[in-house]
């Protein structure tokens, strides 16, 4: 039986997996207020991750989890690139910026996938790539309210800035044969290779595990916990593949461009943080960047892949 897509169950599936995603930012945050850092955050959410898909994927494909050895080396790079520098950079963003400008920061990513298409790869891009270049970086100028005073921290700039250029690697690496695999068994080596790579920088057996059991803004922090590896994780990145069956990738990409506005509107409600209108509009030229850039890219040939910018893993 032929499989129809449905534009309007893809739509759904993607705004409820930015939603999902744009709460996890506040909720990390909270999170690492209770004296967790961004590596030991970053391991615990993929440890947990880990486990959740490893154990989706040997009830519902288990041969999917059959891994060659020509594999190896870019699942490696795609999950130290995606699911460890990314997030652990985002976690540092935002503890440092408010939630909204550090996603903003690494929403940027498309711009440089594009801008690499063109100039590394002598792929052919419309003309409206340099509109969407010139608009992000206006964006970022008003966002970062360059006019003045420098307000925003540069640890966290530069964190943020960071993980957009990691963001970018990732998305990449999902264009080189690495998405050959599918999604489940994918995203669950993702993550496992991200909770190694945490156990090293921040052995998970150092961690106090009696930081859960404390609350914060009257919740449990281990409630917390279970929401960064079962909301902000799982169940997003499930939505999102399951979205990839009814939209096209690019499409899938620029609806998930919410997920900032939602972030910035949780942020605001529960840890109130706000920006002020120049850091609005900034975002929004950053937003709208972003779009033109995300379709300037022309379809490649069929013996090239074009990178699937289907969201951020943070």
């Amino acid at each position: 039986m032929t499989h129809q897509p449905r534009p309007a169950t893809g739509v759904a599936m993607v705004l409820a997996g930015s939603a999902l995603f744009a709460v996890n930012g506040t909720v990390s945050k909270l999170a690492a207020g209770t004296g967790i850092d961004a590596p030991q955050l970053t391991t615990l959410r993929a440890g947990g991750a880990a486990l959740g898909l490893f154990a989706l994927a040997l009830v519902f494909r288990p041969a999917g989890l059959r891994v060659g050895r020509r594999e190896v080396p870019m699942l490696v790079a795609y999950g130290l690139a995606g699911f460890f520098f990314v997030p652990m950079l985002y976690f540092v963003g935002i503890g440092r910026l408010p939630v909204g400008i550090s996603l903003l920061f690494e929403y940027t990513a498309p711009v440089l996938v594009a801008l690499w298409a063109r100039f590394v790869q002598g792929h052919a891009v419309r003309p409206r790539l340099w509109a969407g270049l010139a608009a992000s970086l206006a964006g970022l100028a008003c966002v970062a309210e360059i006019w003045g005073e420098l307000r925003l921290d540069a640890v966290g700039v530069a964190a943020a800035l960071g993980a957009a250029v990691l963001l970018a690697v990732y998305y990449l690496l999902s264009a080189h044969g690495v998405t050959n695999r599918d999604t489940l068994s994918l995203t669950a080596y993702a993550f496992g290779v991200s909770a190694l790579a945490g156990s090293v920088v921040r052995p998970w057996w150092e961690f106090d595990f009696a930081r859960t059991t404390v609350t914060t803004h009257g919740v449990p922090v281990w409630l917390l916990l279970a929401y960064v590896v079962i909301g902000g994780s799982i169940a997003p990145y499930l939505l999102l593949a399951g979205a990839m069956r009814h939209l096209p990738p690019t499409s899938v990409g620029i609806i998930g461009m919410s997920e900032p506005v939602i972030a910035t509107a949780v942020a605001w409600l529960v840890l109130h943080e706000h920006l002020n209108v120049a850091q609005i509009c900034g975002g929004a030229l950053i937003l709208a960047g972003v779009a033109l850039a995300e379709t300037a890219r022309v379809k490649p040939q069929p013996a090239q892949r074009e990178p699937e910018i289907v969201g951020a893993p943070n």
